[in-house]
Order: structure tokens, then C-alpha cells, then sequence
């Protein structure tokens, strides 16, 4: 992995979000935990499935945001996909066993990671997802901040 502090990729489109979701999941190593923070529509689960999809996961993707947690384990590496929008607390998480899936063997993705940022470990990679009107309705601004697995943000 390449430490980097923050870097800034644009996207036009949701199928370019989706496709540097799916370059992440084809970098991704066994205990990467990846924060996606945005507002609602931004492309935090755009980006998630195609996270899956560099993993090797062919089912389908949706935001777990009733269920809490979403287990997929017929990729290449087993991902846990959360959505903390629903918690208050960071207790919540832990009552349902969802820190546990924060490192090897499991990759997660986090979505509204701020109502458990406490849980998070300090290599979360952070993902924020922001739209830009003035760029067009598909514009998203998407910053990194953490370590970036190699080969999955392009240079």
C-alpha cells in the first residue's frame, strides 16, 4: 500500500464512479475497512457495487440501510457492506457484531460512517463523495484520505 494523505479523482458519471469502486475491489487486501461518507444520492453504493464486482461478487448490490449489515462471501475475499445511516449510536454496532467484521479476512465498506467513527480502525481508508451542480447533475468530486490500495486509483 501507498500512503497517502489526501487525493481528489472526478467523476462524470455513475459508471466511472462504479468503475473505480470496481479498480478498489480488484486492489483490495484481507482487513481493508473503506469509509464512503456523502449525502443521500452521491454514489456511495454505486461505488459499492462496483466494489463487488472487482471482488468477484455477482450478487446483487443494494444499500443495506434496514438490514444494517450485508455479508457476501462468494467473491475472491469475503465483504461485509454496512450502512450506519440508522444508528445513533456506536453501542448499536457493536450489539449486532458488526466491528467484528473489521479486518482480515473481511473487507468492509462502511456507508454514513460518521455515526461510528469511534469503531473505525485508524487505517480506515475514507472515501467522501460530493456533488458539484455547477459541474452537472452526474459530477461527483470524490476525495481519498488514508492509504490507498496500489493499482486502485490510477494515477
Amino acid at each position: 500500500m501507498e500512503k497517502t494523505e489526501i487525493r481528489t479523482i472526478e467523476s462524470f458519471g455513475s459508471a466511472c464512479t462504479r468503475a473505480l469502486g470496481r479498480r478498489f475491489g480488484q486492489a483490495a487486501k484481507p482487513g481493508l475497512v473503506i469509509a464512503l461518507s456523502g449525502d443521500l444520492g452521491a454514489g456511495k453504493t454505486v461505488f459499492a457495487k462496483g466494489f463487488a464486482e472487482g471482488l468477484g461478487i455477482s450478487a446483487p448490490i443494494t444499500s443495506p440501510t434496514f438490514t444494517l449489515l450485508q455479508i457476501y462471501e462468494s467473491g475472491r475475499l469475503p465483504l461485509c457492506h454496512m450502512d450506519a445511516y440508522r444508528l445513533e449510536e456506536e453501542e448499536e454496532l457493536e450489539a449486532v457484531g458488526g466491528h467484528e467484521y473489521f479486518g482480515a479476512p473481511w473487507v468492509t465498506l462502511v456507508e454514513w460512517p460518521e455515526n461510528v467513527a469511534g469503531l473505525l480502525p485508524p487505517e480506515t481508508l475514507w472515501i467522501r463523495l460530493e456533488r458539484d451542480y455547477g459541474k452537472g447533475p452526474e459530477y461527483r468530486k470524490i476525495t481519498l484520505t488514508g492509504e490507498v490500495p496500489d493499482e486502485s486509483a490510477g494515477d
